[in-house]
This record gives structure tokens, sequence and C-alpha cells, in this order.
């Protein structure tokens, strides 16, 4: 198996009384994902803890192509759980973004739905590998914004996809090769409205995985840290 290092951390924020991310962090299996919770308190951390725990009961194989489809089935499963709470509890709007990063020998898998995002950071530059599936994020795909100026749009958080919304799950993937000195970032959008991709580089860059999560929470943090914030980064 192929050696990585990792660290996390999620931080429930200067502003808000609960923290309605989740992570998740299997080293051993390869596989890391964050979740931001929708829907008001008890409501958006169940969301994203149904998102994580369905993730970590799927069946755990050895080829890449059924881990893939695991997690997918994991999702979908999530999804349908998620609606039958916000039914049966008689609430509106419950749901959860997602990004599932999976390794394999020689390739990366990427799984997300919403505004979850995952960097690359390769040869000390940065890359974003997902889009957000939100309202800036289609301007942004039709060149009418850059990710930084989506992310201090008036409507940034206005997302059109979440796992437990709607009828049909829509799960977006990509897939590439890895390079030794891979760094990945996983993160919620507690941490992208505050640090944009200039600095977000450099500090990848410069950051040693023992520290680079706290202090990539940090920044966010010290401007405010008005929503909840998750970091996980890989190395390889």
């Amino acid at each position: 198996m192929r050696q990585v290092r990792h660290s996390a951390i999620s931080h429930v924020g200067r502003v808000r009384e609960i923290n309605e991310d989740c992570l998740l962090s299997l080293p051993e299996r390869q596989v890391w994902a964050v979740s931001d919770g929708m829907g008001g308190h008890a409501a958006g951390d169940f969301a994203s803890q149904t998102v994580v725990e369905t993730i970590v009961t799927a069946p755990e194989t050895g080829d890449p192509g059924e881990r893939m489809r695991a997690i997918r089935a994991a999702l979908h499963e999530a999804h349908a759980r998620i609606k039958d709470y916000a039914i049966s509890s008689g609430l509106g709007t419950v749901g959860a973004t997602v990004v599932v990063l999976l390794l394999s020998e020689a390739h990366f898998m990427a799984f997300w739905v919403g505004d979850s995002r995952l960097y690359r950071l390769r040869n000390a530059h940065i890359e974003l590998l997902t889009h957000d599936h939100s309202l800036v994020g289609a301007l942004v795909e039709a060149g009418e914004l850059t990710w930084d100026e989506a992310d201090h749009h008036p409507q940034a958080n206005a997302i059109t996809r979440a796992v437990g919304v709607g009828d049909e799950l829509e799960i977006e993937k990509r897939r590439g090769e890895l390079q030794p000195g891979d760094r990945f970032l996983l993160c919620t959008d507690g941490l992208n409205k505050y640090i944009g991709f200039d600095e977000l580089q450099a500090e990848l860059v410069a950051s040693p995985i023992e520290t680079v999560s706290q202090r990539l929470v940090q920044i966010a943090l010290d401007r405010g840290g008005a929503d909840n914030v998750s970091v996980i980064v890989v190395d390889v």
C-alpha cells in the first residue's frame, strides 16, 4: 500500500453553537472525507454524521473499481436515510455536502456533492480538483467569476446539490494519476471563504503535515470564523 500521512481538524468556529461538520479519516483504507451538514442544529449534525457513517460501513475490498462503487452506493444510502429522517421528523430541508478522496497505488478518485472542496498541491502549484455545486459555482464555470470572487459573493452559500435533498442524488467524480509528493486538501466552505488561492498555496507549501491543518483552521478563526471549519490534509 502506498505510504501516506495526514492531519485533520474540525472546529465549531467563533459564532455557531453546534458543529455540523463531520470528518472521516481511514488511512488504513486510503479514504478521507469531509461533510458539512445543513438544516440547523441537530438536523445538520445528523446529516453529516449519516454521510460519514455510511462510508465507514461500505464494504472494504482491494479492487479500486469495487471500492469506488461501494462509496457511491454508500452516498446513495445516506441520501435515502436523510430524506426519510426529514420526512419522519417533520423538518424542511435537511442535507449535507460531502467530498471524498480515495487513493489506490497509482490513482486518486474523488466524489463530491455540494460545495465542500478538494485541492491538490503538486510541484508547489495549487489546483482545485472539484467545482462547487452552487449558484456562484455555475457563474465560475461560465467564466463570469473567479473562485476567489465567488467565495465573497452574496449568494456564496446557495448550494444546488446536497446529499438528502431532491429526488435523485447526482454525484460528481474525478480521477487522476498520483505522483509522489502530491498534497491533497479536503475542506468545508468554512475555510475557503477566508483564504484565497494564492495564500492557500503558500500555506500548503510552507507548513509541515504535523501543523498544516491547525494552521489553516486558525487562519479562518482569526478572520472571523463565522462558520464551522474542517480540514484534512493528505500527503502522498
